[in-house]
């Protein structure tokens, strides 16, 4: 899919000449219709031998039954070591104690933040904890004016509630998935943490659309921290003007009592069961995660490595900005691994907007979270009640 889906070629000539008789076709699709295009092959039995899929997918893939379980193909690799990836991406893969996804890039969030605008106002390093980090904003806010703020966080987007929730320990779903745990006292906790951020004026109730220039924004000072993913390193490095370049950094999430956790994304290669090429797609995924083969698709895409050993190459150990996102690894978490995650998702960021607008209190917003999501979920525990009365 995107990007990588152009590039990916690039990479297939050696391991053609390695591999004489095999050949690889390649299907670059947008992500905007890989979802709907992978469920359509599924239906009409035509699904790829191997393909791509967002880690959050997985899941519903292997609900479909659609997917090969991969754990006696990893105990006899050299080239999949499970103990060399970092254990919150491998985990995205693994759906009953199976493993479905071998992880081929990694994704997670961190903080984007004006080193200037934090010393002056006293910070002498990104905080570490919730407490400090909101002192931290409040010195900020008070240097500031009216329409500036510390921090920017569009209110159309739901991984920074999902992340809040997460540091404070909530499991988000409870019940093996069958029930929403918004009204819990975790969750809670995270979403008054959220709310007061707008409330309080430390950043404002702006959803994506409605941010006309991001890196302007953030030059001018008008912005002092911004969360977001590794992608963005290239984007600050190219758009920001020289005179800013060395007044910006990035940092590990702050958590409740320590440095926090943060989503663990990316994407993942799997292998289809219907596949009638499971040898051979196998030798490409092994190909394809072979550290050499992670730095130059990196090289080629910006994405980050899902093997601990490509970090060591002298391109990303030496890279600043990459290193919040190397430590931010260690401390990334699955999502909820139910297919219905990307429905619970879009509800979870409507009712965060409704409170952060005022149209409901976070009780009322808990309240109508758990109630929407519990319906979302109605197939779902109709089908586990149903596989455990079989059973």
């Amino acid at each position: 899919m995107g990007r990588e889906g152009e590039v990916v070629a690039q990479l297939l000539p050696e391991f053609e000449k390695a591999h004489p008789g095999v050949k690889v076709q390649v299907q670059q699709i947008p992500w905007s219709a890989a979802h709907e295009k992978l469920l359509t092959a599924y239906v009409g039995d035509a699904t790829p031998d191997i393909a791509m899929l967002g880690n959050t997918w997985v899941p519903e893939f292997v609900a479909l039954d659609a997917l090969e379980p991969l754990d006696s193909r990893v105990a006899s690799s050299k080239d999949v070591p499970r103990s060399d990836y970092f254990a919150g991406i491998w985990d995205t893969n693994v759906v009953d104690s199976v493993t479905y996804g071998i992880p081929w890039y990694v994704d997670t969030r961190v903080i984007f933040y004006r080193s200037d605008i934090l010393a002056k106002a006293g910070c002498a390093q990104m905080p570490s904890t919730w407490a400090t980090w909101r002192d931290c904003m409040m010195r900020i806010k008070s240097q500031m004016g009216p329409h500036q703020y510390p921090l920017l966080i569009p209110i159309t987007e739901w991984p920074p509630i999902v992340i809040l929730a997460l540091q404070a320990g909530s499991p988000i779903l409870r019940d093996d998935g069958r029930f929403g745990a918004f009204s819990q006292p975790e969750f809670m906790k995270a979403f008054n943490f959220y709310v007061s951020l707008f409330h309080d004026g430390l950043a404002p109730a702006l959803s994506g659309t409605e941010i006309s220039n991001l890196y302007q924004e953030f030059e001018r000072g008008n912005i002092a921290m911004y969360i977001s993913s590794p992608w963005q390193i290239g984007e600050f490095t190219n758009r920001l003007p020289k005179n800013v370049q060395d007044k910006w950094m990035t940092a590990p999430l702050p958590g409740v009592d320590g440095p926090g956790v943060s989503l663990a994304g990316g994407a993942s290669l799997a292998l289809f069961r219907a596949s009638t090429h499971k040898s051979e797609a196998w030798q490409l995924m092994e190909y394809l995660s072979r550290p050499d083969v992670q730095v130059k698709f990196g090289e080629l895409t910006g994405d980050l490595p899902a093997r601990r050993e490509a970090w060591k190459n002298p391109t990303l150990a030496g890279n600043k900005y990459a290193t919040a996102f190397r430590d931010q690894l260690e401390h990334a978490v699955p999502t909820p691994k139910v297919p219905e995650w990307e429905q619970i998702a879009t509800t979870i960021f409507e009712h965060g907007e409704a409170a952060v607008r005022g149209k409901q209190t976070t009780a009322q917003a808990m309240a109508a979270l758990d109630k929407d999501v519990n319906g979302i979920l109605e197939k779902r525990r109709w089908l586990l009640d149903h596989n455990a009365k079989t059973q």
